[in-house]
C-alpha cells in the first residue's frame, strides 16, 4: 500500500467514527446533494447578484467560472485519471446520485473552492461563510464514500487555483 492509499484509509477511518450519526449523515448527504451539478454555487451567484450593482461582476464572474471549471475537471482532468471510487456498498441513510466519472479529483470540492474563492473576492464579511460551506461540501464527499480524501484535497487545490486564476484574468 502506497502513502496516498494509507492516507486515504486513515482519513476514511476517521470519518467512519461519525458515519451512522443521524445529524452528521443528514448534513453530509444534504451538502453533497445540494452541490450536485453546482446548483448550490449557482444559487449563491444569484443571491450575490441580487445584493446589488457592486456585487454583480463578482456574481457573473463566478457563474461563468463554474462552467469553465466543470469543463476543465470533468472533460479534461477526470478523463486523464481513471481512479476508482471508494467501495460504498454498505448502507446509505439517504439517496445520492452515483457519479460515472473518475474519482480523481473531486468535482464537488473543485467547484466549491473555485466558487468560494471568486465569491469571497472583496467580501470579507461573507468570505469565511463561503469557505465554510465549501469545506462542508468537500468533506461530505469523503463521508458519503463518493471520494477518497486525496481526491478531495486535490479538488480543493485545483478549485482554489482556478479561482485565483479567475481573479487575475478578470479582476474586480
Amino acid at each position: 500500500m502506497n502513502l496516498v492509499e494509507r492516507f486515504d484509509e486513515h482519513v476514511d477511518g476517521l470519518f467512519e467514527t461519525i458515519r451512522g450519526n443521524r445529524e452528521a449523515d443528514f448534513l453530509a448527504y444534504k451538502a453533497s446533494a445540494l452541490a450536485e451539478n453546482s446548483k448550490l454555487w449557482m444559487a449563491l451567484c444569484v443571491i450575490t447578484w441580487l445584493r446589488g450593482p457592486s456585487y454583480r461582476f463578482v456574481a457573473k464572474r463566478a457563474f461563468v467560472a463554474i462552467f469553465v471549471e466543470s469543463a476543465i475537471v470533468n472533460l479534461g482532468i477526470k478523463t486523464i485519471f481513471r481512479r476508482k471510487r471508494p467501495d460504498h456498498s454498505g448502507p446509505h441513510p439517504h439517496d445520492l446520485r452515483e457519479p460515472w466519472t473518475s474519482s480523481f479529483p473531486s468535482g464537488h470540492a473543485t467547484s466549491a473552492f473555485c466558487a468560494a474563492t471568486l465569491l469571497s473576492d472583496g467580501d470579507p464579511a461573507l468570505a469565511p461563510l463561503y469557505y465554510l460551506v465549501a469545506t462542508v461540501v468537500a468533506s461530505s464527499r469523503v463521508h458519503v464514500k463518493m471520494h477518497h480524501a486525496s481526491d478531495v484535497i486535490a479538488g480543493i487545490a485545483i478549485g482554489i487555483g482556478l479561482g485565483q486564476l479567475g481573479r487575475r484574468l478578470f479582476p474586480r
